[in-house]
């Protein structure tokens, strides 16, 4: 159990600094392939041989299937980490023991890298184009850097995404490659840390002026999410403020409140301006002003409801008065073909046709009746509608 404990704490010390270190609402997407694709290695190089490494793309890596056991190394040979070695050394069990732990340990490598290629964005190409706008790889790799903005800029033709088309994109591609050129050869690109100083604010320095079409587009995608971090966040804050029957409207309210301190550093930090005075003032008098529209919106919401229901029952009266018209007609017209008939014929036949083409004229008379009723509450329900409308 030792050894497992040890072990279970190598894997998470190998997940803890990427985990925190993209803990952050900053944008740094340019930097997510790069530590994705080395935290996944990390992970191989315990229980994968060496050579399949070598020269392995961060896609390849996506696809590298762990349960081949032609790919992984000798259980024995497994790296467990320095704490299982010891616990195992210590534990003086028998051989066959150490061995079983050691296969479930590169099970378990298995399984986490699996799981790990399944969730990656490594997946897709936008993540290691984005890498682009590392200002250590402008600095290294200029020519790598435009390669990558192009791909960039016809993902965003392709799907529609930038305004101004083709003519907008070459733009784009020649004032970043500009960029490159000039800005980029500063020795501060390369010793620029992604998390001491925000990227954005470092390139917004450098292309916002003379580069207004490059700027722009790199907004675009400094604004693309590498995490949820700040979503579960969110969750959180909202359970926090969350108390019984709270309507939407409340806890929007309260997390506005929330993400304001948050902003100024906490409630002491928070800058008492006229503006804020004066809206804590009338607080009382806008809450009334809201019970009003509250109150005047459902108001209008019943009548509306109430004037659906009108329209529809009208609707249905309509449709059935017409049914009902169709019906008389055809009991008028099959009376008078009878009736057309027993005057052909003579006896006992005649009297039949005669009787029969009496009772379809007297069901005529009572859809005829039916009919004026029909018709009365038509008026009363159109009368109804008129004067709810006014």
């Amino acid at each position: 159990m030792t050894a497992k404990m040890h072990f279970f704490m190598t894997v998470a010390r190998t997940f803890h600094p990427f985990m925190k270190m993209y803990q952050t609402d900053e944008p740094v997407m340019p930097f997510l392939g790069k530590d994705l694709a080395e935290l996944i290695k990390s992970l191989l190089r315990r229980c994968v041989k060496r050579e399949v490494l070598q020269d392995i793309t961060p896609l390849q890596l996506t696809k590298l299937d762990t349960s081949d056991k032609t790919l992984l190394l000798l259980p024995q040979k497994i790296d467990i980490g320095l704490g299982a070695e010891a616990a195992v050394k210590a534990s003086k069990s028998a051989e066959l023991v150490v061995l079983k732990f050691r296969r479930d340990c590169l099970q378990g490598f298995s399984n986490i890298v699996r799981k790990a290629q399944e969730k990656s964005p490594l997946k897709y190409a936008t993540v290691m184009q984005m890498e682009c706008l590392d200002p250590s790889l402008m600095f290294r790799d200029p020519d790598r850097c435009k390669n990558k903005m192009k791909a960039l800029v016809q993902a965003f033709l392709k799907n529609k995404h930038l305004t101004g088309g083709v003519p907008a994109g070459d733009a784009i591609v020649q004032q970043f490659e500009s960029f490159l050129s000039v800005e980029a050869r500063n020795e501060e690109f390369l010793a620029f840390q992604a998390f001491e100083r925000r990227l954005d604010t470092f390139l917004r320095e450098r292309l916002s002026r003379p580069y207004p079409a490059a700027w722009d587009f790199c907004q675009k995608l400094l604004l693309l999410s590498h995490g949820q971090a700040s979503v579960e966040r969110g969750f959180s804050i909202n359970k926090e403020v969350e108390t019984e029957n709270m309507q939407e409207h409340t806890i929007v309210a309260q997390r506005l409140i929330c993400d304001y301190v948050a902003m100024h550093g906490g409630i002491t930090q928070v800058p008492l301006t006229k503006e804020l005075m004066a809206s804590v003032g009338a607080a009382r008098s806008k809450y009334r002003l809201f019970l009003d529209e509250e109150r005047i919106t459902k108001e209008k919401e019943s009548q509306s409801q109430k004037r659906k229901l009108a329209e529809q029952s009208l609707q249905d009266l309509k449709k059935r008065k017409t049914s009902l018209e169709d019906v008389s007609a055809c009991l008028v017209r099959e009376a008078d073909v009878l009736a057309e008939e027993a005057e052909r014929r003579a006896g006992s036949k005649m009297a039949q046709l005669l009787f029969k083409s009496n009772a379809l004229r007297r069901a005529y008379k009572e859809k005829l009746a039916e009919l004026k009723v029909l018709e009365t509450e038509i008026g009363a329900k159109g009368d109804e509608l008129q004067h709810m409308q006014d």
